[in-house]
């Protein structure tokens, strides 16, 4: 019996993702300041974080140098050769982030080569044939900035504002498509609530305040981007879980899952509303609520970082931004996989559902798998491997993964089977 085919709509964007500060090498900003002061105690403090198939798996993970970005994958200077190999995958379109600190390494100096370095970057994705996503801020800040309160300064929105307003007149003719935050809400949950990230700061109400300052920040390089040309296409880069609870219909269970819902999937599209072009959905989570803490989901398999792997989570996140009536992209979707043993189902699956939410009326425009390289985890560094091409840290040799092949397979026939 012939398999059916799943087509998705002409001209959808198929690609993968990635950020500077993962990938790039060679950055000085708060988070590599961060991690060399930490490094030995984030070494230490492995054996408590994970369980004991993970430790074995990775013993990479007690070493200090793990946690101490260095030169990443290096794609400051290789990124020709990724983007040579994104191509070759069928890849149409690729979104990457500028380094801030690269832009403005001091307050209110701007460094015209790095610029001139970006605008190549932009080029060599486009000469490829593939359209560029940039985002503006994927978490990092210069030092400068971080001394003076990072994130939760009365004047991050004016420092973003300046700083989105340079790059948008410099490159704004050479990007129709802009996201100007990545996933602010993971930044105030893990750098402001459970103080994991820097500057590692317990402060229910230092996050709550940072909603509309990331809320503010988003509208004025919005407005900035706009100007250097109308026809941009403006968004923010949104992390939105699916949520359920563990009993239909018990009143705390169902609450925990509005309030999860409400502070990490609708806030920040709340406080920017009239000021997107378009949505996005970065997928990872599936959250179940028993009153008052989360539970796992038994027979559900899971990554190498032990998060739960269920793709109709993503159809639930879909068809909730259809009342919204803007088209949306999924700008990151993966799993840490290092043995590439779970990729290939994990994205034929997703796309099934993402495929069945356009069927029912959602305007979803294109994907992006992250990542298109093995990268480094912020503070869990190197040993996660979520590559569609897998990276050896010591040659920088790439070699492209099974499933980046079976991916390939679905961009260049615009469709999958059923």
């Amino acid at each position: 019996m012939e398999k059916q085919k799943l087509k998705f709509p002409e001209g959808f964007l198929w690609g993968a993702a990635t950020s500077a500060y993962q990938v790039e090498g060679g950055n000085t900003n708060n988070w590599s300041e961060w991690g060399e002061k930490n490094a030995e105690r984030l070494a230490e403090e492995a054996k408590f974080c994970w369980q004991d198939w993970q430790q074995k798996k990775f013993p990479e993970m007690f070493d200090p140098q793990n946690y101490i970005s260095g030169r990443a994958c290096d794609h400051y200077n290789l990124y020709e050769k990724d983007f040579d190999i994104a191509r070759e995958l069928g890849h149409n379109t690729h979104r990457f982030s500028i380094e801030w600190s690269r832009i403005e390494p001091e307050e209110g100096k701007f460094n015209d080569e790095e610029i001139e370095h970006y605008r190549k970057v932009i080029r060599a994705i486009k000469a490829r044939g593939m359209e560029p996503f940039v985002t503006l801020w994927h978490w990092t800040n210069p030092v400068w900035l971080e001394k003076k309160g990072g994130c939760e300064s009365r004047d991050f929105p004016k420092y973003f504002s300046r700083y989105s307003e340079y790059v948008a007149q410099k490159l704004g003719q050479e990007v129709k498509f802009w996201i100007t935050l990545n996933e602010p809400t993971s930044v105030i949950a893990s750098s402001y609530i459970t103080g994991m990230w820097p500057p590692q700061k317990r402060s229910l109400l230092a996050g709550w305040k940072l909603y509309k300052k990331f809320a503010r920040a988003h509208i004025e390089a919005y407005k900035h981007i706009h100007a250097a040309d109308p026809d941009s296409q403006v968004g923010f880069a949104n992390i939105l879980h699916s949520f359920e609870p563990y009993r239909r219909k018990w009143f705390l269970d169902e609450l925990m899952v509005r309030i999860g819902k409400y502070i990490t999937n609708r806030r920040m599209l709340n406080l920017t509303k009239g000021y997107n072009d378009f949505l996005t959905v970065q997928y990872y989570f599936h959250n179940r609520f028993k009153f008052p803490r989360k539970i796992r989901t038994d027979g559900l398999p899971v990554s190498d970082m032990n998060w739960e792997i269920f793709p109709h989570g993503i159809y639930r996140i879909i068809h909730k931004l259809k009342e919204h009536n803007l088209p949306i992209y999924i700008t990151e979707n993966g799993l840490a996989d290092a043995d590439d043993s779970r990729r290939e189902n994990f994205i034929k699956e997703h796309l099934k559902e993402i495929h069945e939410a356009i069927k029912d009326g959602a305007d979803i425009r294109g994907y992006f798998h992250w990542s298109l390289l093995d990268n480094f985890e912020w503070d869990k560094g190197f040993w996660p491997r979520f590559g569609l091409v897998e990276i050896d840290y010591k040659t920088m040799e790439r070699k492209i993964r099974s499933s980046a092949l079976e991916y390939a397979k679905i961009c260049k026939s615009n469709e999958i089977d059923d």
